[in-house]
C-alpha cells in the first residue's frame, strides 16, 4: 500500500476514534438529596456533551424543561436562562424547593445535528432529587417518549452500589437495548487507560432490564439509545433519530469519623 495512503487511513482512524465518543444529554442539579440544614434552592445545568472527556457542544434553548412534583408536572422552560459548560453553549434554572417530595427534573432538546453519524440525536434526559426525608415517587414513570425508569433508588447511593433500571420507548419495555454509561469527570481529575475505558456500554436483558455497578463516587449518566420510527430531513433528505433515555444519578462516597 502506498505510504502516503496508509498515513491518511491511519490518521483517518485516529481522527474518528477520538470524536467517535458516547454523546450525553446532561441534567445536573446542585444537589440529589436536600436537607433541612441544607440551601432550599436548588441550581439545575442543561447541558449537551461528551461528559468524561470534558468536550461540550452547544445547545439550543430545549423543546422543554419540566419538574414532576408530587405527580403534578410543572413547566420551566420561561426560567431558563443561557449558561456556559465545557465552553460551549448549555441552559441554567433555579428551583426553590418548599415541602418534602421527591422531584424529577426532565428535559427534552431541539433535534441536533451530527454529521459523524449522519442522525439526529434527541436525548430525553431527567434526574431526580429527594427532600426533607420523603422517600417516595423515585420509580414513576414520567411519560417522556423514551425514558429510564429506575428500580434502584436513584439518589443515595454509595459509589460500587448496583443501579437498576428499565429501558422504556412509548411506555414499553425494550429487549436487549443498548445502554451506554459515563462518568462526569467535572474537573479531568480520572484518566481512562484506554479509549475502551471512556464510554461502558451493557446491554438489558429481554424486560428492558439493565444493571450496573458504579467504580467511583460521583455523577453518572446511563443512556440507552433507540432508533425513532419517524424520520426528520436535513437539507431535504430525510434522516435517522436516534432517541436517548438518559438519566443522571449521583454516587456518595464512604465517610469515615
Amino acid at each position: 500500500m502506498n505510504k502516503v495512503l496508509f498515513v491518511l487511513i491511519l490518521s483517518g482512524c485516529f481522527l474518528f476514534s477520538a470524536q467517535a465518543f458516547a454523546h450525553f444529554g446532561m441534567i445536573i442539579p446542585s444537589d440529589s438529596m436536600v436537607m433541612a440544614e441544607d440551601n432550599h434552592t436548588i441550581n439545575i445545568s442543561l447541558s449537551f456533551s461528551h461528559p468524561f472527556e470534558g468536550n461540550g457542544m452547544d445547545m439550543e434553548k430545549p423543546e422543554l424543561f419540566f419538574v414532576m412534583e408530587n405527580s403534578k408536572q410543572k413547566d420551566m422552560t420561561p426560567k431558563l436562562a443561557p449558561s456556559t459548560v465545557m465552553d460551549h453553549k448549555a441552559w441554567k434554572a433555579s428551583y426553590a424547593i418548599k415541602r418534602p417530595g421527591v422531584y424529577v427534573f426532565c428535559t427534552e432538546p431541539k433535534p441536533y445535528w451530527e454529521p459523524m453519524e449522519d442522525c439526529f440525536i434527541i436525548h430525553y434526559a431527567k434526574t431526580v432529587v429527594a427532600a426533607f426525608g420523603i422517600d417516595d415517587g423515585w420509580d414513576a414513570e414520567v411519560g417522556l417518549k423514551t425514558e429510564i425508569v429506575p428500580l434502584s433508588k436513584p439518589y443515595g447511593l454509595y459509589a460500587g452500589n448496583l443501579f437498576q433500571g428499565v429501558v422504556k420507548l412509548d411506555g414499553r419495555p425494550v429487549p436487549y437495548a443498548e445502554v451506554e454509561v459515563e462518568y462526569y469527570n467535572k474537573n479531568k481529575k480520572v484518566e481512562a487507560p484506554t479509549d475502551y475505558m471512556i464510554t461502558q456500554t451493557i446491554k438489558a436483558d429481554g424486560n428492558g432490564v439493565f444493571s450496573y455497578a458504579t467504580p467511583r463516587s460521583g455523577w453518572w449518566g446511563f443512556a440507552a439509545l433507540n432508533t425513532a420510527d419517524y424520520k426528520l430531513k436535513k437539507d431535504g433528505i430525510p434522516k435517522d433519530v436516534e432517541l436517548g433515555a438518559v438519566i443522571w444519578v449521583e454516587f456518595q462516597p464512604w465517610l469515615e469519623k
